[in-house]
């Protein structure tokens, strides 16, 4: 057996995430098939991680075993993907590795942007969330590197996840204004679920003056979702990147 690694785009607006679940659309249901298709034999991917329903992903890797008798040329399946494939999803680049390289266990850094847009824009419908409010970016940052280090977030985590530590390194958390309004960059070495939806949500809470920059702190102490803010609209979030040790 062979081992590749695929890089893959997508517009999530049309599946229920990345994963595999039943009586539900996802994009790995399609890629699978598609791969299928392609290889002739049957396919199983492994995903660095999940996305929620709606979400959006600019960079997504997964790893696949094939058949070493499998004569169809690595330069070949790029092209014969994507003409498979439907047009809210692409894949990027086929990579051989080795065969105990792993999308999910390996990656050691993740990226996620959230966009928010403050005027009615139907170029950004699906792809950025519209809040006409005023946010003060210098509050929304002041609270956002109270996030910065490893910790325990618990409080933007969905409950009854199956992870064995709720504990994460978040080395980047910073809003950006953009022209059309902002946008949350985040990266750290793994996520819970829901969680970055859930500190938009409370960043925006004192982008409003609702609670000061320092409460974020009582936040992370909490380890209580409740104490934390709203989980934001999915169409406005996207996986940007994902970092393995031996991908350029």
């Amino acid at each position: 057996m062979k081992r590749y690694f695929i890089e893959l785009a997508f517009n999530g607006s049309a599946y229920h995430g990345w994963q595999i679940q039943k009586n539900a659309l996802s994009v790995q249901e399609v890629f699978n098939k598609a791969l299928s298709t392609l290889l002739r034999q049957p396919i199983e991917t492994t995903g660095c991680g999940r996305t929620d329903t709606g979400v959006h992903a600019k960079q997504l890797y997964v790893h696949l075993d094939v058949d070493s008798r499998v004569d169809l040329l690595r330069s070949q399946w790029k092209y014969s993907l994507n003409a498979l494939l439907p047009r809210d999803i692409a894949v990027k680049n086929v990579i051989p590795v080795a065969t105990d390289a792993h999308a999910r266990f390996d990656a050691t850094l993740r990226s996620y942007e959230y966009h928010i847009h403050i005027d009615k824009n139907p170029f950004l419908e699906g792809f950025s969330w519209l809040l006409p409010d005023v946010l003060d970016i210098e509050l929304m940052n002041s609270a956002a590197k109270f996030l910065l280090g490893r910790q325990d977030f618990s409080c933007f985590s969905k409950s009854n996840t199956q992870t064995h530590t709720n504990n994460c390194t978040i080395l980047r958390a910073e809003w950006v204004r953009t022209r059309d309004g902002f946008v949350f960059h985040i990266s750290a070495d793994r996520f819970l679920r829901n969680m970055v939806r859930a500190i938009v949500g409370t960043l925006i809470g004192v982008g409003r003056k609702e609670t000061p920059p320092s409460a974020m702190l009582q936040i992370l102490e909490s380890k209580n979702r409740s104490h934390a803010g709203i989980s934001v609209p999915a169409c406005g979030l996207y996986l940007t990147e994902v970092i393995y040790p031996y991908l350029p």
